[in-house]
């Protein structure tokens, strides 16, 4: 049997970071920046007032008080967008809303809480001190200053600092594309009836949910009867529509073990046994004249999960331009005693406990619990030399609950 990080290595060896493409900003969430992004011009552009309120001279309202306001008039009124028209004179006041350029003239600005909110005089009850309430030209962002770094994972903050900067396009990597089949006879659409022997398809939506939740476009092709014909046309029909392949199903030693049985045909699809519990049986290759990446995980849906996070993730964050491909692993204390199989690395589902501890999920560690896995925030890593962890030992945890 394989090693998992020696299988791993062999699954991420089949991908690398999708060729960077210009996209437009509305399409960019989610994708990685393959260029540095510079600034044209300074964050803001010009001295504008953070307040809605008057600009004035700083002088000129010194001695305002609530007893004693300071009476100013009132020559021109400048909202967001436009330009004071005259300049401003001592003994005046502009009166200017949030985001407005600062009028010529003017070293400060009064918040209209100061004041009686008049319009051709204005009273002004304290003080300010020179350049109160002014956002300066370029105090955010420098003309020429790298806003956003090559490899950066575009969120809607990073959108908003490009629109900012005026960048209608990015060169970034798109998200792949990834073509999910379930393979079974017995396999069925959720929401049909079930006869005796059925079941309703879950691994195809949690593939496609976990791929999207991993950063990729994903849809699913539908089940797939055990057939090699049928089998081989669902994967030639994706071959021209997306970056990876992933199937569940079919990878073990039964008869009816379709995708073995057609992939390995090809010569292009190598079958291994990975010692790692759950998900032992495994499959990764190449098909098509394009030599697209597939990935053939075992059909119970607690295998196909557990493999999903441990090759398929991080597959797809590599093929995103991630160099961060894990997800975030602590240490915690075990709740309870856990026992594990020896010569396997096991992955329990568990939850994390407000207590520091982490405890195991479900009726039990079953590669069919789906219900278990419902509730599990965590897995816990149990090496393959160790066949039981204590109540109170420490163990190592893979958060389920980080994003990107």
């Amino acid at each position: 049997m394989l090693g998992v990080d020696d299988y791993l290595d062999r699954v991420l060896a089949l991908v690398q970071p999708l060729a960077a493409i210009d996209l437009p900003l509305s399409s960019a969430q989610g994708c990685v920046l393959a260029q540095d992004v510079t600034a044209p011009w300074p964050l803001p552009s010009f001295d504008n007032s953070s307040m809605d309120g008057y600009a004035v001279l700083a002088a000129d309202v010194a001695a305002a008080t609530e007893a004693a306001p300071v009476v100013l008039e009132v020559i021109d009124d400048v909202p967001a967008g436009y330009r004071a028209s005259e300049a401003l004179r001592p003994g005046t006041a502009i009166r200017i809303m949030t985001g407005a350029p600062m009028p010529e003239g003017a070293d400060a600005v009064v918040p209209v809480e100061r004041t009686d909110a008049g319009t051709e005089t204005v009273r002004v009850t304290s003080p300010v001190d020179t350049g109160a309430y002014i956002r300066r030209a370029a105090e955010d962002v420098v003309a020429g200053e790298v806003v956003l770094t090559a490899g950066t994972l575009i969120g809607a903050r990073q959108v908003a600092i490009l629109a900012a900067v005026g960048c209608g396009h990015v060169t970034a990597h798109p998200q792949p594309r990834v073509a999910v089949i379930s393979t079974g006879s017995e396999l069925v659409e959720p929401g049909t009836p079930l006869r005796h022997g059925l079941i309703s398809d879950s691994n195809s939506y949690l593939l496609v949910a976990a791929c999207r939740e991993a950063g990729a476009e994903a849809y699913r092709v539908g089940p797939v009867v055990d057939d090699d014909q049928a089998f081989l046309s669902a994967v030639e029909d994706q071959l021209h529509r997306c970056d990876l392949i992933l199937t569940s199903g079919g990878v073990s030693m039964g008869a009816y073990d379709t995708v073995k049985a057609v992939l390995s045909q090809l010569g292009s699809v190598d079958f291994v046994k990975v010692a790692m519990n759950p998900g032992m049986p495994q499959g990764c290759g190449t098909v098509g004249d394009q030599g697209i990446p597939i990935i053939t995980l075992p059909g119970n849906p607690v295998s196909s999960y557990i493999s999903f996070e441990n090759f398929v993730r991080p597959a797809i964050r590599r093929m995103r331009g991630l160099t961060d491909l894990h997800r975030p692993q602590r240490r915690a204390r075990s709740a309870t005693s856990i026992a594990s199989p020896p010569g396997k690395r096991q992955f329990a589902r568990a939850a994390l406990l407000p207590t520091g501890e982490v405890r195991l999920v479900g009726t039990g560690q079953g590669s069919h619990v789906l219900g278990g896995l419902a509730v599990a925030d965590a897995l816990v890593v149990i090496p393959e030399g160790v066949s039981e962890v204590a109540a109170g030992d420490e163990v190592t945890v893979i958060d389920l609950t980080s994003a990107d």
